[in-house]
């Protein structure tokens, strides 16, 4: 190895071979680990504020506190992980939020109006969650129906049917004992689903060929298509993984609150999860996305609602500080996927 190779550059001038761990300063070493790594950022902007929050107030780190900031992880972390599925292929899905809130009725309207067990009632929400994503899917792949267009149409046809079946009016969830506590009784279990829930779409979308090709289909369509990918197909299937998980944490988090309200159309949940997807790393064009990330992102949201909430500061900060975090988080996405083509044009 030549003396260029040591000179920080990475590169052998000699031989124009790269030597990746030859030479590099911090700020080589900071750039690399963004590029690799595009949870690195929003990792420490998580534990910033962490840290700043629990020493502005003793309040913050209270059993109260945190059980409370576990529930508002929990469904934008959930819904999040899925939407990274469809925004790695170059889709969205608007219903996500709606199925959230909508299923939790179809547990109540399968138990209370015809009789089956709180379990296959629980079972079969999920299967019609699934069952609505793929609904999304074929019309968006078959008819060329932007997905933004066809889940924005999905939100209002299952918002008025909640509104219509229910008449407007507020519900009781199901309970049953101990599977209540396990369904989100407990306070805790939210988050216990959640987490679960996130580490295994994460090794689905990292270390398994279904992950490969959701990324594929949304970095090169057409090349995907002509390796072999069966994109449509890939595209619908995460259209109903995003769907199932959603009600999943939906019939959870309606089992923690107990009351079902029709005039919630989810739209809430449904931003924080995007947003939280986008500002842990996740790419809106397509081809790139994080699940570990978007979870920290939903991590960093609930800090900061919860955090802000205990310091006094009004509610009305949180909405101004998260459109700052996703303009900041967009513009970062595309500085860091300029740097990774410098990086892969140098090699």
């Amino acid at each position: 190895m030549t003396q260029a190779a040591l000179s920080g550059t990475g590169r052998d001038t000699a031989t124009g071979r790269s030597y990746p761990g030859a030479g590099r300063g911090l700020g080589s070493f900071l750039r690399t680990a963004l590029v690799e790594r595009r949870e690195a950022a929003i990792v420490i902007v998580a534990v910033a504020l962490f840290v700043y929050f629990t020493v502005a107030s003793s309040n913050f780190l209270t059993v109260a506190d945190m059980q409370n900031l576990s529930q508002f992880i929990g469904p934008v972390a959930v819904i999040g992980a899925g939407e990274v599925f469809l925004l790695v292929c170059a889709e969205v899905d608007l219903s996500s939020g709606t199925v959230f809130v909508f299923m939790p009725f179809v547990v109540y309207y399968l138990n209370k109006s015809f009789g089956l067990p709180l379990l296959l009632s629980i079972v079969l929400a999920v299967v019609v969650g699934a069952l609505v994503g793929a609904l999304n899917g074929i019309i968006t792949t078959r008819l060329r129906v932007p997905s933004f267009i066809t889940t924005l149409g999905m939100l209002f046809l299952l918002d008025g049917i909640m509104l219509v079946l229910s008449n407007a009016a507020q519900l009781t969830m199901p309970t049953s004992g101990t599977l209540s506590s396990v369904f989100g009784g407990w306070g805790w279990s939210e988050i216990i689903w959640s987490v679960a829930i996130v580490a295994l779409l994460y090794v689905v979308l990292n270390r398994t060929r279904f992950g490969m090709h959701a990324i594929a289909a949304g970095g090169n369509l057409v090349g995907a298509a002509e390796a072999g990918v069966p994109v449509n197909r890939v595209k619908v299937w995460c259209f109903m993984l995003c769907s199932a998980v959603s009600a999943l944490i939906g019939i959870v988090d309606a089992t923690r609150i107990t009351v079902l309200d029709p005039g919630n159309p989810g739209t809430t949940e449904m931003f924080y999860a995007i947003s939280a997807a986008v500002i842990g790393g996740t790419a809106l064009t397509g081809g790139s996305g994080t699940v570990v990330g978007g979870f920290v992102g939903a991590v960093v949201l609930g800090v900061l609602f919860v955090g802000l909430t205990i310091v006094g500061i009004s509610a009305n900060a949180f909405i101004l500080i998260l459109g700052l975090a996703i303009l900041g988080a967009m513009v970062a996405n595309v500085q860091i996927s300029k740097l990774s083509e410098r990086r892969k044009a140098a090699t």
